[in-house]
């Protein structure tokens, strides 16, 4: 059976000013959603679900699931505040829904092998796709083998100033054992930095993996996700703003020995579009790939 991509896209897009998920990049209009199904599907993978808001399913059918729902097989779940599993209660002044675990809860019904998680509005490039599809045609029929695809650092810095990034530590054999969110990381001089907790520069190897949320799972994983978020709920459901996150139960599922998490390297440079200014740069690095022979002019 061919894993499932399974595609975050129910952010709200506030800070870049609109759906940056349905915003067209590439020279026919091409989001950047797009680049990963074509990059998914030449890897191997064989469905893709997508995780929206209800509000704009109508537009997000017609610009993104029209073009390429007759190459591969598309689903498509929804993310509320409301969704939450039966006897649980929260506040009703709470506004958006709980992060993105939350998010990943909503495909439990539709998704029954080997599936990644990725961002929508996250260039991921072709070589992580194919180290994660590799990774989760290896554990179908397994359980509590997990991956999470481990960005270089020096392949996700920002040329407009500097960013957080949850830095990974690894065994021997390359498996997780602890994420720690870093800030401030950026290149000075000729040295890659981020502060530490007294606002020291310290220093940072450029090969260092860091999470960009991209992950594998098997199926179970959805189970544990929503046995965490009934433990979550009963002590988070009257906040107003707390998350539910994916790092937090892996790291949970790890520490408990429930499930291991191998760190794959990739050379992929990640970019993506935060802020409206950041769209430019995207624009002119999915050209130059283009014009390499990466992609062809009009994926679809």
């Amino acid at each position: 059976m061919k894993p499932t991509l399974f595609i975050l896209a129910a952010g709200m897009g506030s800070r870049y000013g609109g759906l940056k998920q349905i915003d067209g990049l590439g020279p026919n209009g091409e989001t950047i959603m797009d680049y990963s199904v074509f990059d998914a599907m030449r890897a191997g993978f064989g469905k893709v679900v997508f995780v929206i808001r209800k509000d704009f399913e109508e537009d997000f059918r017609r610009v993104i699931v029209s073009k390429y729902a007759d190459k591969v097989p598309c689903e498509i779940c929804f993310q509320s505040i409301d969704k939450v599993p039966a006897g649980c209660s929260y506040t009703p002044e709470r506004k958006k829904p709980w992060g993105t675990n939350h998010a990943v809860l909503m495909g439990k019904d539709l998704i029954h092998e080997p599936f990644a998680v990725i961002n929508a509005d996250d260039f991921y490039g072709k070589e992580s796709f194919e180290v994660l599809a590799a990774f989760l045609k290896s554990v179908e029929g397994r359980q509590g083998e997990y991956c999470m695809v481990g960005y270089r650092v020096a392949n996700t810095l920002s040329e407009n100033g500097s960013v957080s990034r949850g830095v990974c530590a690894t065994d021997a054999e390359g498996y997780l054992t602890d994420v720690v969110e870093r800030t401030s990381i950026e290149e000075v001089g000729n040295a890659i930095v981020y502060k530490d907790e007294q606002g020291q520069d310290v220093r940072i190897a450029p090969e260092t993996p860091v999470s960009m949320n991209m992950w594998g799972f098997t199926p179970e994983y959805f189970q544990y996700t929503e046995e965490a978020f009934r433990l979550f709920l009963q002590a988070h459901g009257q906040e107003l703003k707390s998350e539910f996150y994916i790092p937090t139960l892996v790291n949970d599922l790890i520490v408990a020995g429930k499930a291991s998490c191998k760190v794959l390297d990739t050379p992929a440079k990640w970019f993506g579009v935060t802020y409206a200014e950041d769209r430019p740069q995207v624009v002119m690095k999915i050209n130059e790939l283009i014009h390499k022979g990466v992609y062809p002019e009009k994926l679809f």
